[in-house]
């Protein structure tokens, strides 16, 4: 879980990185169509990820509790 939540992050700030380089910096209009395709989504995934990464106390416990009994 470590792991998905510091790749979310970092995914996270550069896509918010890129996104406001696009509306702060004068670039082409095929730049800011291409940026925003791409990075507005990622966005959002990677928010979606945080979320998930991050279970709820009730949810820690039960996983202790509970014997992994396999699949």
């Amino acid at each position: 879980m470590d792991q998905l939540r510091i790749i979310s992050w970092l995914t996270f700030i550069i896509s918010v990185g890129a996104i406001l380089y696009a509306l702060i910096f004068n670039i082409p209009d095929w730049m800011v169509y291409a940026i925003s395709l791409i990075f507005i989504p990622t966005v959002l995934l990677s928010f979606g990820l945080l979320a998930m990464a991050k279970g709820s106390k009730e949810e820690e416990e039960a996983k202790r509790k509970e014997p992994f009994i396999g699949y």
